[in-house]
């Protein structure tokens, strides 16, 4: 904002605005000249009215009045191009301002408003209609609009491919990678999360186009995790050569889940070789009082069931663990004297057997991501 002042243009940053009352009646000359008249002097020539004025630093002064039995009330607007601090000092000077002309007076300030905000909500305001306006020119046509959708849902339709008309993604026999899933609502379900290049099982027995492709393409399988996706993964392991497994959520399945946890549990991915592979000797920390059982079953072909508290819950001779597990709930480990043998893994899935602790597991078993399977030599304190 620009003003004229009495000799130069003024850019305007801020505007004093006072108000006064006078105990008679006064003109606006009078009241100009008690503004410049009383504040003279008062803080050098560096802040006197009159100099700033002609150097350009303050805007030509408003006076608004009015006059009624026997009482002049009205304003006084300073524009000013000075900075803050020295604003303050003017404003502050025009309440020491106690009399125009013969009148006792009294000045009050108002505000000091600063014109830039002024500015810039009328240029925010006036940016909101532009944005407005561009966005009604240049939103799409209902017939822009369906074509769009149109093309959306092409890109999402599934296909069926191979012989057995597996539900799967287009384009499926070109591509390098695969991801192989359960059911249809699991293709559909990766697809509209972006993921493409899937195909499902449709069944629990592994269709030979799946067995073919999984030898052609380096292939994850993304499984329910629940015990239907265990019982997958075991014909998987047997039949195909997928390279990484991929499990849901436990208890959830994959037509389910939402696009954040799909792509958590596809970055989380097993290489198959760690479950098919030989055992690594490592050592797995567990409750000191699992350990001191291990300990004291060694040779005494006998087994302890222990809840999650590590309460025992029974003590009995391996011959008999198999047929007591199936029958007894609450089991959380399992401490015995013998082999892990694929029975008794099957056997600790369906019971929600966390742990597993023999002296030996069998080379045959196929490990299971439910059932922590560790021997004597693998565990301390």
């Amino acid at each position: 904002m620009k003003l004229t002042g009495s000799s130069q243009t003024v850019t305007v940053k801020y505007e004093i605005r006072a108000k006064f009352e006078i105990e008679g009646v006064v003109e606006k000359p009078d009241v100009i000249g008690a503004v410049f008249g009383q504040t003279e002097g008062l803080f050098g020539p560096e802040l006197d009215l009159r100099e700033l004025q002609k150097s350009g630093r303050i805007g030509r002064i408003e006076i608004d009045l009015a006059s009624k039995q026997d009482m002049t009330n009205g304003s006084i607007i300073i524009p000013t191009s000075l900075d803050r601090v020295s604003t303050a000092i003017i404003a502050a000077s025009l309440e020491s301002i106690n009399r125009v002309g013969p009148c006792q007076a009294k000045v009050t300030l108002e505000k000091i408003e600063d014109i830039r905000d002024t500015r810039r909500k009328i240029i925010i305001d006036r940016a909101k209609q532009i944005l407005h306006q561009w966005n009604i020119e240049t939103l799409p046509s209902t017939e822009e609009v369906f074509k769009e959708v149109s093309e959306t849902l092409k890109a999402t339709k599934v296909i069926n491919f191979g012989p057995e008309e597996l539900t799967a993604t287009p384009g499926i026999e070109n591509a390098k990678e695969l991801t192989i899933v359960e059911g249809r609502a699991d293709v559909i379900n990766l697809l509209r999360c972006g993921i493409s290049n899937v195909i499902a099982l449709e069944g629990a027995k592994v269709p030979e186009t799946i067995i073919q492709l999984s030898k052609e393409k380096e292939s994850t399988a993304f499984l329910d995790g629940d015990r239907g996706g265990d019982l997958i993964l075991k014909e998987l392991l047997q039949v195909t050569d997928v390279k990484y497994i991929a499990r849901a959520p436990q208890g959830k399945e994959v037509e389910e889940i939402g696009c954040k946890e799909i792509f958590n549990a596809l970055q989380q991915k097993i290489p198959i070789e760690k479950l098919k592979g030989k055992r690594e000797r490592r050592k797995v920390m567990l409750p000191k009082k699992a350990v001191e059982i291990a300990q004291e079953l060694q040779g005494t072909l006998e087994a302890v069931l222990l809840n999650e508290k590590m309460e025992q819950i029974e003590r009995l001779p391996v011959s008999e663990l198999a047929e007591k597990l199936q029958q007894t709930s609450g089991v959380d480990m399992v401490v015995f004297d013998g082999v892990i043998t694929q029975r008794m893994v099957d056997i600790a899935n369906d019971k929600d057997i966390k742990y597993l602790i023999a002296a030996r597991v069998s080379e045959a078993v196929k490990p299971s991501l439910k059932v922590n399977l560790t021997t004597f030599a693998e565990i301390t304190a």
